[in-house]
C-alpha cells in the first residue's frame, strides 16, 4: 500500500498542477452562464426551425427557409458576414405536398403513412387492391410478373410486436459515465447508442432491403400504385421514415414507398393471410426541385482581435437539414439552435476572441455529412484529393452537438490524450450543472468526423439520450415538443464557454499524434 501511494500522490500532482496551469475564465464561465441560463432565446430560435419552418430535408424549400433564418438571425445580433456558401452539387430537392392513406375494406380504417423522400406520388386519388407479396426468394418473387399493376404491394413480413417495459427516456447513470471516463487509450470504444445504432442499420440493410429493391423495380415497370414497408420501430404511433432511394439530379424518380406502423401493417398482413380482400384509398402528392441542385451551409464568424492569433481559427457547428416526417427538432434542430444562441451569447457579452470563432450549420449530414466533407475539403484541405491548406495549420479545433436534446454529459476526446487535462479544466466549472466526463472513446455519425478525418481536432459532446433512439430520431415524433428547454441551455453554455476558451488561450488545442 506504502508503495502505491508513492507512485499515487505524485500522480495526483501532476493531473492538479495540469489542471492549475490550463487558464479557466471564472469571471466570464459567470457572465456565460447568466447568459444561457436566465436570458436564453434559444428556445425562440428553436421554435423558428421546426414550427414555424417544417422540415428541412437537404435542398428543399424548407432547408432553403431555415438557411435563410439562420442568416438572418446572425445578421440582427451583428455578425455581417453571415453567408450561405454553395459547398457543390447535391442534386433534386423534394417535397410531401398531400398523404392520405386509409383501409377501405373490409372496413374503413384511417392509417398514417409517410412517403420515403425523394419518391414520386400516385397521380391523384387511388382504390387499390393490396396485393401480399412472398418475399422468401427472388423466385417466389418472379411468380408475382405481370400481375402488380394498380395495386398497393403489401410484402410478407411479420413484425411480431414487442412490448417494452422500459421508460423511453432515460440519462446516463454514474456508473455509464465512470466507464466512458476509466476507457484505455489505445481500447477506445465508440458510445453505446452509436454502436447499437450501426447495428440497427446494418440489419435493416441486409437481404430484406435487396429484394425489396428487386421487387420496386417490378413494381415500376408494370405500374403498381406502391409498396408498404414498415419495421420493428414503427409502433405506438412513432414512425420512422428515411431515404427512398438516389438523389442526383440525372437519377430517376424513385417508387412510392410509404412507412406505416407495425399495427397497421401487421392489421392489412393477417386480413389477407386470412384470405379476404384489402382495399386501400392512397392519394400522395410529392414534388422534386432542380432549378438549383447545389447544397448550402450557412457560415459566420466573429472575427479575431489578437494580431498574432486572429487567423486562427475556433469552430462551432451542427448540421441543420432533416428529415421529412416531423421537424427535426432533436436531429437536429437542437443542436443548430444551441450553435445559434452560442453566437448570440458571444455577441451579448461582446467577446473580443483573440481568435476568430466560426459557426458552420451544415446541409446534408444525413445523406453522409455531405455539406461539412465538402467544406472542410475546400477550406483545410488534408486528404489525399485535396493537399493541406494553410488555414489547415491555422485551424484550433471543431465542437459538435448532434445527440439530441440531452444536456452536456461530457466529451468524446476522440482518441486525442493531449486534450484531456485541458477538457477537464474546462468543465470543472460546469459539474453542478452535471458535465463531468473526459473520455478517450471516440463516437461517430457527425459533422466532426469531416475535421477528425484530416487530422484536424474535432470533438462532439456527450449528451444524455433521453428518447432520441426510442422517439425521435429521424420520426414523426421529432417535434418541438421533445425539446427539453433547461438541458439545452445548459448545453449553449458548456459549448460558448468551450469556444471561449479555445478562442482565448496562448496555444492552439494540441492534435492527436
Amino acid at each position: 500500500m506504502t508503495k502505491r501511494l508513492l507512485f499515487v500522490i505524485p500522480a495526483m500532482l501532476s493531473v492538479l498542477l495540469t489542471l492549475a496551469q490550463e487558464k479557466v475564465d471564472q469571471n466570464m464561465i459567470n457572465k456565460i452562464r447568466e447568459e444561457a441560463l436566465n436570458k436564453s432565446k434559444l428556445m425562440d430560435i428553436a421554435l423558428h426551425l421546426t414550427d414555424l419552418n417544417g422540415n428541412r430535408l437537404a435542398n428543399s424549400p424548407g432547408y432553403k427557409k431555415a438557411a435563410g433564418y439562420a442568416v438572418d438571425f446572425l445578421k440582427s445580433i451583428g455578425i455581417d458576414n453571415a453567408h450561405q456558401e454553395a459547398w457543390g452539387e447535391f442534386g433534386k430537392g423534394w417535397e410531401l405536398e398531400k398523404a392520405y392513406f386509409a383501409m377501405t375494406a373490409p372496413y374503413y380504417k384511417t392509417i398514417l403513412a409517410y412517403p420515403k423522400t425523394w419518391t414520386v406520388g400516385t397521380k391523384g386519388l387511388k382504390n387499390a387492391e393490396v396485393l401480399l407479396i412472398d418475399m422468401k426468394d427472388s423466385v417466389a418473387l418472379m411468380s408475382y410478373k405481370g400481375k402488380l399493376k394498380g395495386k398497393i404491394l403489401l410484402p410478407d413480413i411479420n413484425y411480431n410486436y414487442l412490448h417494452s417495459f422500459k421508460a423511453d427516456a432515460e440519462r446516463y447513470a454514474d456508473e455509464d459515465l465512470n466507464k466512458m471516463a476509466e476507457a484505455v487509450p489505445g481500447r477506445q470504444q465508440r458510445d453505446t447508442a452509436q454502436m447499437r445504432r450501426m447495428r440497427e442499420q446494418m440489419q435493416r440493410a441486409m437481404a430484406p432491403q435487396r429484394m425489396l429493391t428487386i421487387l420496386k423495380n417490378m413494381a415500376k415497370e408494370e405500374g403498381a400504385v406502391a409498396v408498404l414497408s414498415s419495421s420493428l420501430r414503427n409502433h405506438d404511433g412513432t414512425i420512422f421514415a428515411q431515404g427512398g432511394g438516389s438523389y442526383k439530379a440525372t437519377d430517376p424518380d424513385n417508387f412510392l414507398d410509404l412507412v406505416i406502423g407495425v399495427e397497421d401493417y401487421n392489421t392489412m398482413l393477417r386480413i389477407s393471410k386470412n384470405g379476404m380482400s384489402v382495399k386501400v384509398d392512397a392519394d400522395v402528392k410529392t414534388k422534386f426541385y432542380t432549378d438549383d441542385l447545389n447544397g448550402y451551409n450557412v457560415i459566420a464568424e466573429i472575427p479575431g482581435t489578437d494580431p498574432l492569433l486572429k487567423d486562427e481559427i475556433v469552430m462551432i457547428g451542427a448540421h441543420l437539414d432533416s428529415w421529412q416526417t416531423g421537424t427535426g427538432a432533436t436531429d437536429n434542430a437542437s443542436g443548430s439552435s444551441v450553435m445559434l444562441e452560442v453566437m448570440r451569447i458571444l455577441k451579448s457579452l461582446n467577446v473580443q476572441p483573440r481568435r476568430t470563432i466560426r459557426i458552420g450549420l451544415w446541409s446534408a449530414e444525413e445523406q453522409g455529412l455531405l455539406g461539412s466533407r465538402a467544406y472542410v475539403a475546400k477550406t483545410f484541405g488534408g486528404n489525399a484529393a485535396n493537399p493541406k491548406t494553410a488555414a489547415h495549420d491555422q485551424f484550433s479545433s471543431y465542437f459538435n452537438i448532434d445527440n439530441g436534446t440531452g444536456k452536456v454529459r461530457g466529451i468524446y476526446l476522440q482518441g486525442n490524450e493531449a486534450c484531456k487535462d485541458i477538457f477537464t479544466a474546462w468543465l470543472e466549472p460546469f459539474k453542478d450543472l452535471g458535465a463531468t466526463t473526459v473520455t478517450i472513446n471516440n463516437t461517430g455519425g457527425t459533422d466532426h468526423q469531416s475535421f477528425d478525418g484530416v487530422g484536424l481536432p474535432g470533438f462532439q459532446f456527450i449528451q444524455d439520450e433521453i428518447e432520441y433512439d426510442t422517439r425521435t430520431h429521424h420520426s414523426n415524433m421529432d417535434v418541438y415538443d421533445h425539446l427539453i428547454e433547461n438541458d439545452l441551455k445548459q448545453i449553449a453554455a458548456v459549448v460558448c464557454s468551450f469556444a471561449y476558451h479555445a478562442a482565448q488561450r496562448d496555444q492552439k488545442i494540441p492534435r492527436k499524434k
